[in-house]
């Protein structure tokens, strides 16, 4: 049975991706079939670039094994459902990042077994995942929620409108606590992770990825800013099935997951912060 504070994270991550379903529309979602090369190049940079980025800086610094697992469980995750809401907020653009996000979960039960097969070649660690196990964590934690969203605003409109927002407070109230606590019960095994340069290879991770994200994001700069959020954003659900399935029992790797998720999200504030006065230009019409 899994612990109380895993499964309150599940549903605060699920009730936020419902939110995020209510204020989408089925335009939203199939905007893939009318820019397919833009979503196609938004797959090619999460589920191609970022690994390949993870892989250089591992054989670069001289990480510990839990580090080197960490980064490349999270690297072929797929973008988290959350971060949607940020993208959508710092591009205006809502479509492209739902779509995205929707078409890259679903890739992500073919390709992510694949991807662990090929760095467990790479660093001679073994590693496997079943896509069935990523077909329910997609399913229950992005697909099923924002399917369930998307399907309440198209028949009944003026409810999801008067909902949403109160479901995505609610859920980021807790979803900050539930972070808080995991940071602070991990606090002891992640700061034993520091040294080998394994701060700096994190940070190098975060800011080269937001980097080509939002080069490699296409000419409009909305959408480069969508795919840089992306770029660096991870499933850490996704990432601690990969380890759950092949290091049980070890809590060290989930230390340095949670050590690599709080560090990229450092990283990424500056250009969160960044991105806000378009924010407010989009919203002005402009």
């Amino acid at each position: 049975m899994e612990p109380v504070i895993v499964i309150v994270g599940k549903v605060s991550l699920s009730v936020a991706v419902f939110a995020i379903g209510l204020t989408t529309t089925t335009a939203d979602v199939t905007y893939v079939l009318r820019r397919p090369a833009r979503i196609l190049r938004g797959l090619f940079v999460m589920f191609v670039v970022v690994p390949a980025v993870a892989v250089i800086l591992a054989l670069t610094f001289r990480l510990t094994p839990a580090v080197e697992v960490a980064l490349a469980a999270l690297s072929v995750s797929p973008t988290p459902a959350l971060l949607s809401k940020r993208a959508m907020k710092a591009s205006g653009q809502g479509d492209y990042s739902v779509s995205l996000l929707v078409v890259a979960a679903l890739v992500a039960i073919v390709w992510v077994p694949l991807s662990v097969e090929i760095f467990e070649r790479i660093f001679s660690i073994p590693l496997h995942m079943r896509g069935f196990t990523l077909a329910r964590i997609m399913m229950t934690s992005v697909l099923g929620p924002l399917g369930a969203g998307v399907l309440v605003r198209a028949v009944a409109p003026h409810f999801a409108q008067s909902a949403a927002p109160a479901c995505a407070s609610i859920s980021g109230a807790v979803l900050i606590i539930w972070t808080a606590t995991v940071v602070l019960v991990m606090l002891r095994s992640m700061t034993s992770l520091f040294g080998n340069g394994t701060l700096a290879a994190i940070a190098g991770f975060a800011v080269v990825g937001l980097a080509l994200g939002h080069l490699l994001g296409g000419p409009r700069l909305e959408t480069r800013k969508v795919l840089a959020l992306y770029a660096v954003s991870r499933h850490p659900g996704v990432a601690m099935a990969v380890v759950q399935a092949n290091f049980p029992g070890q809590p060290l790797i989930l230390a340095a997951i949670v050590l690599v998720l709080v560090v990229t999200a450092l990283v990424t504030l500056p250009y969160l912060s960044w991105a806000k006065p378009d924010e407010r230009k989009t919203a002005a019409g402009e």
